[in-house]
């Protein structure tokens, strides 16, 4: 099943009304890309970036203007924590760089949503490509990533 579809399925599943947006091959492929596409400021495009660290792998969602600070990963999960690369994020996830969606992983892993994302009432996550989009507000990736609300950049 292609990692969209995924999404797709997980979202039809789950109590929340939430639906997919796809663009234009081309049209979203940056921040910037999908945040003009979507009439929103680019900070509003979550990122979701896997962490590989020593004693676990943590998926990392944030603002689009965000960076993530990986001694703060250390103080809540302990260990050094390094960036995935790029064969890891799709072992690992299920979904390319790029497309990384904090829902429908291939794997369970721990999330942390930074608490910037409360900044805006609703973000932009990717749905499994680069072409795609899940608008979403913090509770709402609360419930369905059962990931926590932490200071993470």
């Amino acid at each position: 099943m292609e990692p969209i579809e995924r999404v797709k399925k997980f979202l039809a599943e789950q109590d929340v009304k939430l639906e997919v947006i796809e663009f234009p091959e081309g049209a979203t492929e940056t921040c910037d890309l999908a945040a003009q596409a979507l009439g929103v400021e680019p900070a509003q495009i979550a990122k979701s970036l896997l962490f590989i660290g020593k004693n676990t792998n943590v998926l990392v969602v944030t603002c689009g203007d965000e960076k993530v600070d990986t001694k703060k990963l250390k103080q809540y999960f302990g260990g050094k924590f390094r960036f995935a690369r790029s064969e890891e994020v799709e072992e690992i996830t299920g979904f390319p760089p790029g497309g990384v969606c904090p829902f429908a992983l291939k794997e369970e892993i721990p999330i942390v949503l930074d608490k910037s994302l409360a900044r805006f009432p609703v973000v932009y996550t990717a749905a499994g490509n680069s072409g795609s989009a899940v608008p979403v507000t913090l509770e709402q990736l609360l419930t369905i990533t059962k990931g926590e609300c932490l200071d993470v950049c």
